[in-house]
């Protein structure tokens, strides 16, 4: 799961405190929300915002990826950008976050994929699932009109993906899980 972009959410000229003098960056990947280190080229000066192709080839802004990072890695100027950024990820991917409310089923007999996300228990996880049979769901604004109650999608979606990257948990939908941690814990609603 690589990202062909990311937004730097810090630039960090002189590299961390006791450190590499790298010009290090962290950044969130635009398709698959990882977190990661990369070390902008020299010359370059991003700022949180910046839109940064990391994929395979010739790289403009970056010299290379040095790997991923969970949230707390992050500097204090990161995590607070991270907020706003998702924000706008979650906006500009709302088609990949209205298929998983269309297409999630269930993980075991007594939990449903559903239930992953904060605040929604088997009354909203039943009423998403009545609603999406009778049509689905064209986006995150259809969904939070159709499913009276439910909490606002959009915050729902960023506490759960702001958990993922977190690590530690129990399964995955949204991110994958980080390096250490088993790969089979991700989830496939595709």
């Amino acid at each position: 799961m690589r990202d062909e972009h990311a937004i730097v959410l810090d630039f960090l000229k002189h590299g961390k405190a006791g450190g590499k003098n790298d010009r290090l960056v962290q950044a969130i990947g635009k398709e698959n929300f990882n977190l990661l280190e990369l070390v902008a080229r020299e010359g370059k000066h991003l700022k949180s915002g910046d839109e940064v192709y990391i994929g395979e080839g010739e790289r403009e802004d970056v010299e290379f990826i040095k790997g991923r990072i969970t949230i707390e890695e992050l500097t204090g100027n990161a995590s607070r950008e991270l907020d706003y950024i998702l924000e706008d990820l979650i906006e500009e991917n709302d088609e990949k976050f209205v298929k998983f409310f269309n297409k999630a089923g269930p993980i075991s007999t007594r939990q449903h994929s559903l239930e992953l996300l904060p605040n929604v228990g088997k009354k909203h996880m039943w009423k998403i699932i009545e609603k999406r049979d009778i049509e689905e769901f064209s986006d995150l604004e259809d969904l939070k009109e159709k499913v009276s109650l439910l909490p606002d999608p959009k915050k729902l979606i960023k506490k759960r993906l702001k958990k993922e990257l977190k690590g530690g948990c129990k399964r995955y939908i949204f991110t994958a899980p980080p390096r250490s941690e088993d790969k089979n814990k991700r989830i496939r609603y595709e």
